[in-house]
Parts: structure tokens; C-alpha cells; sequence
């Protein structure tokens, strides 16, 4: 997931012992990415005073058209390409290579469970679930999709990886194919189902695109920026897509649930985008004030993703605990606010961030142990308990908890506490092969 990062004076030293030869520019990127997908995601809450939670882009339209630039998810996936393909190939036994990647992953996202999951339970119990309490049992976990899709890329680096060694642009292109053959498939003939198809082919795309960075293999930015931009805008213009880039409420079509082409196209001007940056981005980067404050953001990144809407549902629930009068979404008095919301929500993910961040922190190897022998099989198994478990609870989510609430993951019924036991045992199991056997 990057560096790890620690904050104070340990920060410091670890920013200034940083190699030359480190890419400081895609760790700005991750960084950043995330940061602007924690952004959107405040800015979208359309949070009103009887506490129903709606979707800014919902209420202003015209709006919709900023998705092309804060829908950012495809910068995250490109960049964990690149940084998985650096990883395995530094770590090429598949159990040590899962556990060393999800250790900054898994740790803190069963935290984050377990504790939602407890005060779910105790919310439930008191029967104190409605109004804004009862969105957030619904709201907080969709994220998960997010970790759900880089526990595949994750656990698919090793055969995609060599797939690209041996066809580099090629290897894209079957999957860039197959995301056209899909959505063929689902719109020109209406086949059921087969839309759920581009959840691979669309991110892994996206994700070999940083296998052909860590190559040098992008060699025309400016090209991939345009053609990609120019598809997007096409399809939007003359296809059945959306403008949005990100889920909208009641839509019939969404470009991100499942995937389309034309968030493809969208990612590849994005990527396209950065890669044009790169050499300011990099200069920017190699600041030493800028890259400490990198390092210490890489430090606590995912543990902020997971808690940000967290603290985005503490800052309106206090509001409305105190009687505070929310203003109409996108009403002036609305708009006035954005800045005080955001910096609150700031604040409380900051203040969570520093009570749950040791989680993040990789745990130290076991005295004697060695990766000979590991077991890739349990360790696939792992990643694959852990990866339906994610997405079954992003789906679920934890209300309904006591009643037995279930949502459909791939034609198969899953409750809360299902999926939660899926990831729970596909992180041991990972943990557990990724070991090794003491020598």
C-alpha cells in the first residue's frame, strides 16, 4: 500500500532516508487520490434536517460534470499496478507477496468491522436505528467496495503480471476488449448479468496500466489523455451512458455499478493526465517539506478512507442533536457552510485517524520465520474469503442487522454476519500462509 508511515520526528527520518531512486510522485498520487475521493464524498452528502442523507449531484445536475474530474478511483487503481508490480517482483512467492500487501489493508478494514459491527449491535438493541443513526448502519460500509476491487487486483497481480512481461500493451488490450464485448453484450442485446463482467475487465485495466509504467511503456501520455477523453465524451454524447462518473440514486445506468466503457475511458484520461504531470508532479514531490507530509499521509491513508464517513455522519449527527437547522442542499446558506463542514469532518477523521492508525502499521515478522514451504493455496483461498466477505458487507451494510438483512452477491444471499465471518477468516488465512514455518 505504499510507504509506512509513521508520524513525528520517525516521519521525518524515514522521509529523509528515502532513497533516491524512489518514484516520490506516485506516492503523491495515492495520496492525493484519495484524498479527493474523501472530498467528494463531503461534498456529496446532501444531509437534510430530518435526517435523510441524498446525493448533491442529485439536486443540481449540472453538477455531474465535476464527476470527470473528482471521480479519481482510477489514478488509485493505476498506481497500485504500478507498486504491485514493483512488490511481487521484489517478493515473488504468492503467499508472502498477499500477506506483505494486505497487511496495511486487512488489519485496519477488520477494525473498522468489528467496531461498527459492535455499536450496530448495540444501536439495534436499543432500538435507536432510525433517522440518521439507521443511514449511517447503511452508509458507512459501502465504501468497502473499494477494498473489495484491490483484493482482486491484489491476489491477480502475479498471472496478469505475467501476462504483460510476455504481451505488455497487448495484454491491456484483452482486457480493454473485453470490457467492449460486455457492454455489447449488455446494451446492443440486453444479456442479464453479464454486465458484472466489467468489474474485472474494466479495473484490471485500469490496474495493467501501471504495469506498463513501471516499465516505462507509457511512452505517448498526451494520446492515451486525449483518445481516452474523447471516447468518454462519445459515448456519453451519443451512447446509453450517463455524464456522471460516480453512482447516482434511481439511475437505470450507472457508470461505476457496474463498470462501463466509458469510465474506462474516463480512467484512461486520467491517467494520461498525470502521466503528462509527472515531471512537475515529481520536482513538487521531491520538496522536503511536501514529502514529509506524504509520508506521514501514507502513513494513516487508508485508515482515514475507512473513518471519513464516519466522521462526516458524527459532524451532521451532532448538528442534529443540538436542534441545528440544516439549510437546503445547494441553497446558498448551504454552500456558506461547505467550509466548516469539511473542516469538522476533517478534525473528526484526524482524531480517528489517530486513535485506530497503529492498525495500519505492518506487524513485525515472527522470530525464525521463513516463507519456504508457504502455502499459496490457503493463501488464495484467503484472499478469496476475504475479498467476497468485503464486498458482501459493502453491500449489505449493517442495518437490519438483528433482522437478518441480506443483499445478493453473485446470485448468492449474504447477511452482515456472514460476510464479516468471510473476511474475518480469509485475513487469517492469509496471515497464517503468508507466515511461513519457523526455521
Amino acid at each position: 500500500m505504499g510507504i509506512s508511515g509513521v508520524s513525528g520526528t520517525s516521519a521525518r527520518e524515514l522521509a529523509a532516508a528515502t532513497p533516491a531512486t524512489r518514484d516520490r510522485y506516485v506516492d503523491l498520487l495515492r495520496v492525493a487520490s484519495l484524498g479527493v475521493v474523501v472530498l467528494g464524498h463531503w461534498l456529496m452528502a446532501a444531509v437534510t434536517t430530518d435526517g435523510s442523507v441524498g446525493n448533491l449531484l442529485a439536486v443540481v445536475p449540472g453538477l455531474q460534470v465535476v464527476t470527470w474530474a473528482l471521480q479519481v478511483m482510477p489514478v488509485f487503481f493505476f498506481v497500485g499496478g504500478f507498486s504491485h508490480a514493483l512488490a511481487h517482483r521484489s517478493r515473488p512467492r504468492y503467499a508472502a507477496f498477499l500477506r506483505a500487501r494486505l497487511q496495511r489493508l486487512l488489519r485496519p478494514t477488520m477494525v473498522f468491522v468489528a467496531v461498527w459491527g459492535a455499536v450496530a449491535l448495540v444501536v439495534q438493541l436499543l432500538g435507536a436505528d432510525e433517522g440518521l443513526a439507521g443511514v449511517a448502519l447503511r452508509l458507512v460500509t459501502q465504501p468497502l467496495w473499494f477494498i473489495g476491487v484491490y483484493l482482486a487486483m491484489v491476489a491477480l497481480t502475479p498471472p496478469l503480471l505475467r501476462l504483460h512481461e510476455r504481451w505488455g500493451w497487448g495484454a491491456f488490450a484483452a482486457l480493454a476488449g473485453g470490457a467492449v464485448a460486455v457492454d455489447v453484450l449488455r446494451f446492443a442485446f440486453g444479456v442479464p448479468f453479464v454486465a458484472f463482467l466489467n468489474f474485472a475487465f474494466v479495473w484490471l485495466a485500469v490496474h495493467q496500466l501501471g504495469f506498463l509504467r513501471a516499465d516505462g511503456m507509457i511512452r505517448l501520455p498526451g494520446a492515451l489523455a486525449a483518445g481516452g477523453l474523447l471516447g468518454a465524451g462519445l459515448l456519453v454524447a451519443l451512447g446509453p451512458y450517463p455524464l456522471s462518473m460516480v453512482g447516482m440514486p434511481g439511475e437505470k445506468v450507472s457508470n461505476m455499478a457496474p463498470p462501463t466503457l466509458a469510465l474506462l475511458c474516463h480512467g484512461l484520461w486520467l491517467v494520461g493526465a498525470v502521466e503528462l504531470l509527472r515531471g512537475p508532479g515529481a520536482r513538487f514531490a521531491a520538496r522536503a517539506g511536501v514529502w514529509h507530509k506524504v509520508v506521514v499521509a501514507n502513513g494513516i491513508a487508508m485508515t482515514a478512507f475507512l473513518w471519513h464517513l464516519t466522521a462526516m455522519l458524527g459532524v451532521y449527527g451532532t448538528l442534529l442533536a443540538f436542534d441545528v437547522r440544516l439549510p437546503e442542499p445547494a441553497s446558498a446558506a448551504w454552500w456558506a457552510q461547505v467550509p466548516l463542514r469539511i473542516a469538522a469532518g476533517a478534525v473528526l477523521t484526524a482524531l480517528l485517524a489517530a486513535a485506530f492508525r497503529r492498525f495500519e502499521q505492518p506487524a513485525a515478522p515472527a522470530p525464525g520465520a521463513s516463507t519456504v514451504g508457504a502455502g499459496g493455496p490457503l493463501a488464495a483461498l484467503g484472499i478469496t474469503l476475504a475479498l467476497f466477505g468485503v464486498l458482501g458487507l459493502s453491500m449489505v451494510g449493517f442495518g437490519g442487522l438483528l433482522e437478518g438483512r441480506s443483499a445478493t452477491l453473485i446470485a448468492v444471499e449474504v447477511t452482515a454476519p456472514a460476510a464479516v465471518a468471510m473476511a474475518l477468516a480469509g485475513w487469517l488465512f492469509v496471515e497464517r500462509a503468508g507466515r511461513g514455518r519457523a526455521t
